[in-house]
């Protein structure tokens, strides 16, 4: 029977009792194995497929640079950029980046060389994403990417009338995701609450100002001028690009951490964690997002966002034949398993934001108005 919860968009913090009855030193073991075995499995199949991803995102990116030359084919030369950066982004940059392909031998393709077509250098990411979100997942006050410093996506978020501009500030971020990310690892949040000093940043600044300096260059000054009279055209062009992935990437983001019945958790109730209880957290703390295999690739994969947490890792191509297996045991463990397509999941999130904009009283009180919403165990089918 698959396990299903009904709510409303209230964040939920989970307490130590939720796991009483579940075995979980029996639940990781199923998990583990799950993840042994496809490592085990690794071959040519999934060498050649990151390869078919690379050879079609640089085909997209010459072919959208080449339609610049064209002034009728300015909008073919915007969606092919953009589906270029997507794919840099999503299946390669960030799925390469987590050491997905490190076993392959590629230096094209290696986690410790490989650098992505955005604003943030990829060794700051590396830390900020791959050490900080995926240890701390979903851990208030550990984990930075809950709100990223900027908005309130959870109740134990202490509220302050700066969060009224909650709606805002999302609205800024998802446009400038791109630079938002790039700047998460200075903080600024807690510079300008005295509890960190601009001088120990000092170490990010050089590495981020070349990178800035870069993307910039290239995107902005270099391939615009490169079209000669069609500069302005070339430069609107790549900044619609960029402006499109921004947009894409954001609500691909914000659907897979932070929709309704999506869980989160203390410090104290993490503190010396079993492998079985890093498992659940992880599970609880993600989402996924149900479409077609098409759209699946144009995430990254990352609509498997609860498989990406369980097995970050592994080849993201995998996490659609892993899902099926994670569902099962989460039924036979009486685990939520939260899914449900882009629209809903998009919905749920928007709604959280503009209600976690408000003093708690009137927040609770615009949640208890709207009809509960059933937010898990809806169909897996892509």
């Amino acid at each position: 029977m698959t396990t299903q919860t009904t709510s409303t968009d209230t964040t939920h913090q989970v307490s130590a009792g939720s796991t009483s009855e579940i075995d979980l030193d029996a639940f990781g073991a199923e998990l583990d194995a799950i993840r042994q075995r496809v490592i085990a499995d690794l071959g040519e199949e999934d060498a050649a497929y990151i390869r078919t991803v690379v050879k079609t995102q640089r085909g997209f990116e010459v072919a959208g640079r080449a339609l610049f030359y064209l002034p009728p084919a300015w909008p073919l030369a915007v969606a092919a950029l953009s589906v270029s950066k997507i794919l840099d982004n999503m299946e390669i940059g960030h799925n390469v980046m987590h050491g997905q392909y490190d076993w392959m031998g590629d230096p094209g393709l290696n986690s410790r060389m490989y650098e992505w077509d955005t604003m943030c250098p990829s060794e700051q990411w590396k830390f900020s994403h791959n050490y900080i979100h995926h240890t701390y997942t979903n851990i208030l006050g550990k984990d930075r990417d809950i709100g990223y410093g900027i908005l309130r996506m959870d109740e134990d978020q202490e509220w302050r009338p700066y969060y009224l501009g909650n709606p805002l500030y999302a609205t800024l971020l998802m446009l400038g995701f791109e630079w938002g990310v790039a700047l998460h690892d200075l903080e600024f949040d807690r510079i300008m609450a005295g509890e960190k000093t601009w001088a120990e940043t000092k170490h990010l600044h050089r590495g981020l100002l070349r990178k800035i300096r870069n993307q910039t260059l290239k995107d902005y000054v270099l391939f615009p001028a490169l079209t000669g009279p069609l500069f302005p055209a070339t430069l609107a062009g790549n900044a619609l690009a960029n402006l499109i992935r921004n947009i894409w990437t954001f609500n691909i983001i914000f659907c897979g951490h932070f929709p309704a019945g999506v869980s989160t958790f203390s410090q104290e109730e993490c503190e010396d964690e079993s492998r079985g209880h890093w498992y659940y957290r992880q599970l609880l703390g993600s989402a996924n997002i149900t479409g077609s295999k098409l759209f699946h690739v144009m995430t990254g994969n990352l609509s498997h966002q609860i498989e990406h947490h369980l097995f970050p890792d592994i080849p993201a191509r995998r996490y659609p034949e892993i899902a099926v297996e994670v569902r099962e045991i989460c039924e036979r463990y009486g685990i939520a398993y939260n899914s449900g397509p882009l629209g809903r999941q998009l919905g749920s999130v928007a709604r959280k934001i503009c209600r976690l904009a408000l003093p708690d009283r009137l927040g609770r009180r615009a949640a208890r108005s709207r009809p509960s919403e059933d937010v898990v165990g809806s169909s897996l089918a892509a």
